[in-house]
């Protein structure tokens, strides 16, 4: 059972490093982020491991993510430039950087409702309980999200597309 754990964590680790950067924008804090998670699925491995332990992982991450910025509430305004280039390697990492910033204008509500719906490819539902929210919620939250990240980055449009 712990060989099935072990072999789980490691093969899921990174991709859910990946989300909690995204999440809370902060590596330091996303690697944090990802160890309470494996230690709460570690936990409960014996009634995860013939279930969903990835959805289990993401719902830790989000939830101790958002106690963090309830305590730690602050409105951080960052100003963006246009980094825009043309076709290459160069202008993949502009628009990263150009991503990461649009993201940094968004509540943590909101940055969190993006990077589950878009990035994990949930559904609002399972946005929804991954969050503890109403599904009222991560409707409304996407809506605003979207609109402010084409406010703030409307070089970035076509990521944006919301879908019907």
């Amino acid at each position: 059972m712990e060989q099935e754990f072990t072999r789980w964590a490691r093969a899921r680790q990174q991709p859910l490093l990946r989300t909690a950067v995204l999440l809370c924008g902060d590596h330091h804090r996303a690697e944090d982020l990802v160890q309470d998670a494996l230690t709460k699925v570690a936990l409960r491995w014996s009634r995860l491991r013939d279930g969903h332990p990835d959805a289990y992982a993401r719902q830790v991450m989000v939830r101790t993510n958002i106690s963090w910025w309830r305590r730690h509430r602050r409105e951080v305004v960052v100003e963006l430039r246009d980094t825009t280039s043309g076709p290459g390697p160069a202008a993949e990492v502009d628009r990263r950087l150009l991503l990461d910033r649009a993201l940094a204008q968004l509540t943590a509500r909101q940055r969190t409702t993006v990077v589950l719906r878009f990035y994990e490819d949930l559904s609002e539902r399972e946005t929804a309980e991954a969050m503890g929210v109403g599904l009222g919620t991560v409707k409304s939250q996407t809506h605003v999200a979207l609109a402010r990240l084409r406010a703030v980055a409307p070089e970035l449009a076509e990521l944006l597309e919301e879908p019907t």
